[in-house]
């Protein structure tokens, strides 16, 4: 029997079902695709270098590849003249253009919640018959996956008992009457229980509803243009209803190199991040040196294993270093709840969410800003990194949530990874705090990258739980890297998703090589720099996004809506 006529036979529902099964792309119902001449990779170079295979888009790799290499060459050769170069950017930036930040970061909320609410929340991505391709488990279990890296490490203990114990000491103010302290807000002064509310509300401030909700808006636009409109999986396919034909020459060339550059600067932060924390535990535990020659020798470590995951590919890489980095992490997590204060973990876990909601606003607030340490030196760096972040945790959001109708997926993406965050810091904060208030004092005072450990140092088993800690931060920036490396190739490639296993390797090896220079070049306040920097352009780009997105989904079919 031919193919044709077994088809035939099977049915015509059968045959579709199938074909979509088989491939995502394909719309499953109704949908309004665009119909357009472009094909997937015809501006691609598709060649062979001796063994190596090379199937790149010919301006997109180009730019970006050698704007990269650049930036690596001049950094590491002029690194005295970058330090105060990077310092100078980073001020600047963080000093004028912080309203900026933080109103764009309110205009992704707003959205988000407008088209919850709205008819278009009703659109389905895929189609309007289209299923859901994981169960709600497995899904959840993938967007709170996306939530965790190498910032929760970071950040986890550091920032709520930086803040809980800044806004303890209250406001100091310099002779031109300009607040010199860095407490949020308008500080707590002296008193210890406001003092817990509001360094918990400013902590949860910079991982809750706002940087899921810049990830939601560009994790949306690119699932609605690739699932329901048939376009390449690219973030230039976004800007479609506003460019047309255009999208397909020097504007959307321009806007899939800033993403690129955007999304290598902000892993590249995130590993110089990870190497310092990494080498400020072997320090505390061993008592190696914790200079940058170490933190460059972890960076190489990590990118070559990093390396060795993206030529074991996806599934046998990427998959089992993300299985065991969640067992390891909710054991971590589990270990801290038992043997630390648990009930005043509990309770503060309720407690940390009312006062963020009662904070929101304030905390929000881009312009008149009185806490200006805050506003400028946190929360508008948290938002550039972000933001830096979303092409890379966009990608992976937009390509597991086929099946689910906007506001399905807007709830979820903005509800779920958020409580999972809040959670992680209610856990460690409230670890950290309560043990700075029985006398331990030395938790608040000694470096960013050090306080986890002095954290766990309070508890039993601290060699065994530093150590993990230590492999946490470490497999966090292998799996990212694996995957960033996968999406930064996506786009390089022109939307192709099996992309030849060369380029990965070139991306997932300059990331390594951008934090080295980063780390040579200015540490810790490079590293920001650069996230700010390469955070504001592609803040631009998101914002005429969602212009895009909203007319995307006017155009589109919605659940339980009859068309003509």
């Amino acid at each position: 029997m031919t193919k044709k006529k077994e088809e035939v036979l099977r049915g015509d529902k059968d045959v579709e079902r199938e074909r979509q099964a088989s491939d995502p792309m394909i719309p499953d119902g109704e949908v309004n695709p665009i119909n357009t001449d472009y094909q997937i990779g015809q501006d691609n170079v598709v060649m062979k270098v001796g063994p190596f295979g090379l199937d790149f888009h010919n301006r997109v790799f180009a730019i970006s590849g050698l704007a990269i290499i650049a930036f690596v060459f001049i950094t590491l050769a002029f690194q005295n003249q970058a330090e105060p170069i990077f310092t100078s950017t980073k001020n600047w930036l963080t000093a004028n253009l912080d309203w900026f930040f933080i109103g764009a970061a309110n205009i992704f909320v707003l959205l988000c919640l407008f088209l919850v609410f709205s008819p278009l929340g009703r659109v389905r991505i895929g189609g309007t018959e289209a299923k859901p391709d994981f169960s709600y488990l497995g899904w959840f279990s993938m967007l709170f996956a996306a939530g965790m890296g190498i910032g929760l490490m970071f950040y986890g203990v550091s920032e709520p008992i930086t803040h809980f114990s800044t806004a303890l000491g209250g406001t100091e103010v310099n002779a031109d009457g300009i607040r010199t302290d860095w407490a949020p807000l308008g500080a707590a002064g002296g008193n210890e229980e406001k003092a817990i509310a509001l360094g918990m509300a400013a902590t949860i401030f910079h991982w809750a509803l706002h940087p899921w909700a810049i990830y939601a808006v560009l994790a949306l636009g690119l699932a609605l243009f690739s699932f329901n409109k048939g376009l390449p999986l690219t973030i230039r396919s976004i800007f479609y209803p506003i460019l047309g034909e255009r999208v397909w020459g020097w504007p959307g060339h321009i806007i899939d190199i800033i993403a690129i550059l955007a999304t290598l600067f902000g892993l590249a932060t995130s590993l110089g991040l990870g190497a310092s924390q990494a080498a400020s535990g072997f320090n505390f535990l061993f008592g190696w040196d914790q200079g940058s020659t170490t933190q460059v020798l972890l960076v190489i470590g990590i990118t070559a294993i990093a390396l060795v995951s993206v030529l074991a590919g996806l599934e046998s890489g990427v998959q089992r270093l993300s299985q065991i980095n969640m067992t390891l992490a909710a054991l971590l997590m589990l270990f801290v709840i038992i043997v630390g204060p648990t009930v005043a973990i509990l309770t503060g876990f309720v407690d940390n969410l009312y006062n963020y909601v009662v904070n929101l606003p304030a905390l929000s607030n881009p312009v008149g800003r009185e806490d200006l340490n805050y506003s400028q030196g946190w929360t508008s760096f948290y938002w550039a990194w972000w933001i830096a972040w979303s092409p890379f945790v966009g990608m992976f959001i937009a390509r597991v949530s086929r099946g689910r109708t906007v506001r399905e997926f807007l709830v979820s993406v903005l509800l779920i990874p958020s409580l999972a965050c809040v959670f992680w810091m209610s856990v460690f904060g409230t670890a950290a705090i309560e043990q700075f208030l029985a006398g331990a004092e030395k938790v608040a005072e000694v470096d960013l990258s050090l306080q986890l450990f002095v954290m766990l140092e309070g508890l039993p088993w601290t060699g065994i739980t530093s150590f993990v800690a230590i492999v946490l931060v470490m497999v966090f920036f292998i799996t990212s890297s694996d995957s960033g490396s996968l999406v930064i190739d996506t786009i390089s490639a022109g939307g192709k998703v099996h992309a030849p296993t060369t380029q990965k390797v070139f991306w997932c090896t300059f990331e390594g090589l951008v934090a080295i220079a980063l780390i040579l070049g200015g540490g810790l306040v490079a590293l920001q720099a650069m996230a700010v920097s390469a955070g504001l352009p592609f803040t631009i780009v998101l914002l005429a996004a969602c212009v895009a997105l909203v007319q995307g989904l006017r155009s589109e079919p919605r659940v339980g809506k009859t068309t003509k």
